[in-house]
This record gives structure tokens, C-alpha cells and sequence, in this order.
């Protein structure tokens, strides 16, 4: 199946509009590589718990230098001639995979501005963009997207989930920590997004359950882990490669605006 470039067609061309003056509203600073900056170690907030705050990309806008410069989809370390890992899709049962055969580009959801469930670039606060923000408090750890308005409010008090929230885009998250490493737990997703945009026929069922795994390796950089569980489509739980990301050279995400049909 065909697979439109870096985001969704409509994304990409987004991309591709603003880059210039995203860049020059933010001073026109170049990224820098990873490599470049000092790293010091990761800091801590007031209880001790290392900080997550921040706002992180893989070294670039989409489309913009530096992109992908953090060196993104390690993979977890994988050695020389290890095999890339599955793609959520190859785990698809029998009956889902027939039914994705049925969808193609024009079915991206993306397209109407309906956000993906996971993110196009196996990051989940990405979306399909390449930049979000982290702001850490005491009970909550809030995760912004810079695409599409999004949002996720992560408890860290040790509430439950919420029974009486309805099923939604980005589902609902509850939040602890284990040790440096902050869980997130996702679930109670609707049925309508994508776990990707680019065009790639990736849908999922209400009963998706997204576990991640956030690490501050030190003051520049953030390694992420995620599973994603899905019985009613996948034969197995799809293990993302990790992910690595880096500060960015300023402190605020700005909108990507979009409007759907």
C-alpha cells in the first residue's frame, strides 16, 4: 500500500508551510546535534523524582535541519544483523489484516484532523508532528502536542482510572513511578483513529492498552519504551523500538493549526 512521506498528506504539507515561520518564531535556531550540547545530569523536582519537564523532539522539526539527528528508533540497543523489530501491522489477526486491506490513504483519519492514537513517529505525545512539551507538577505530569491541540493529563497520585470518562482519541492515563522511570498506563480508546497517520492502514479496537516507559537519561535527553496490547487485532503485544529524544532550544510548543472537513 502506498505510503505518503514523513506524516500524513495533509500534515506533511502543514509541515512543509509553517517550517519557516515556526523556526523564526522561535529565534531561527538551528538544532543543534545531540552530541553538541553538555549533557549534565538529569534534575529532580522537589520530591526527589527526576524531572520531565521540557520540551522534546528528535533534533528538529519535520522536514527542518537536525530532524532526526537525536538518533531516534534505536531500537533498544539492537546489535548489528539483529532483525528490526515487528511493525504494529505484521501482528494484525487474520480477520484485521483482511479488513485493513480494505482502507487506503483517503482513509487517514489524520486527514480530517482526528489525532492518531499512538504517534506517527512511535512517539505518543508526537502525534503526527515532531515536538511536544512535558510539564511535571506534583500530582500530574502533562503531556502537550503541538499538533492537533492535544493533550493528556497523567495523575501520579495513585488514582485509579476513570469509569465514568467515555471512550476517546487519546484514551485515558493513569500515571507511577517506578524508581527514575515514570509508567504511563493508556486505555479506554475509541475505535476511530489510527495507531499511525502516513497513510499506512494501522486501525485498532476499543480494547487498545498503550504501557510506556519515560527515562531522563541526564539534562538533555529522554529515552522512551512502549507496548502496545490490542486482543482483538494483534496476535501479540507490539513492542516499540525505544525512542530517544532531546531538549529543544526553547521552552514553548506553538500550534499547528488544522481544520478538517
Amino acid at each position: 500500500m502506498k505510503r505518503v512521506a514523513i506524516v500524513s498528506m495533509m500534515a506533511a504539507a502543514a509541515a512543509v508551510m509553517v517550517e519557516g515561520s515556526l523556526l523564526a518564531q522561535r529565534g531561527g535556531a538551528p538544532a543543534a546535534p545531540a552530541a553538541a550540547a553538555i549533557a549534565g545530569p538529569a534534575p529532580r523536582t522537589a520530591d526527589g523524582k527526576p524531572d520531565l519537564s521540557g520540551v522534546w523532539w528528535t533534533g528538529g522539526d519535520v522536514g527542518g535541519r537536525g530532524f532526526n539527528s537525536s538518533g531516534r528508533g534505536r531500537g533498544g540497543g539492537r546489535g548489528a544483523g539483529t532483525p528490526a523489530p515487528p511493525a504494529f501491522n505484521t501482528l494484525y489477526t487474520p480477520a484485521a489484516a483482511a479488513e485493513a486491506k480494505k482502507l487506503s490513504d483517503k482513509d487517514d483519519p489524520t486527514l480530517k484532523c482526528i489525532p492518531t492514537a499512538f504517534g506517527t513517529l512511535n512517539v505518543s505525545m508526537f502525534d503526527v508532528g515532531a515536538v511536544a512539551q512535558i510539564v511535571q507538577t506534583p500530582k500530574f505530569v502533562v503531556f502537550l502536542t503541538e499538533t492537533f491541540h492535544g493533550f493528556r493529563l497523567v495523575p501520579t497520585d495513585g488514582r485509579p482510572f476513570r469509569e465514568e470518562v467515555p471512550p476517546s482519541y487519546r484514551g485515558d492515563s493513569v500515571g507511577r513511578w517506578d524508581g527514575d522511570v515514570f509508567v504511563v498506563e493508556t486505555k479506554n480508546f475509541n475505535d476511530d483513529t489510527w495507531i499511525w497517520a502516513e497513510g499506512r492502514s494501522s486501525p485498532h479496537s476499543d480494547q487498545l492498552r498503550i504501557v510506556e516507559r519515560y527515562r531522563r537519561v541526564d539534562s538533555n535527553t529522554l529515552e522512551i519504551d512502549a507496548t502496545l496490547y490490542d486482543p482483538k487485532v494483534l496476535t501479540a503485544p507490539w513492542v516499540v523500538p525505544t525512542q530517544t529524544l532531546v531538549l529543544a532550544p526553547f521552552d514553548q510548543i506553538m500550534p499547528l493549526i488544522c481544520t478538517g472537513p
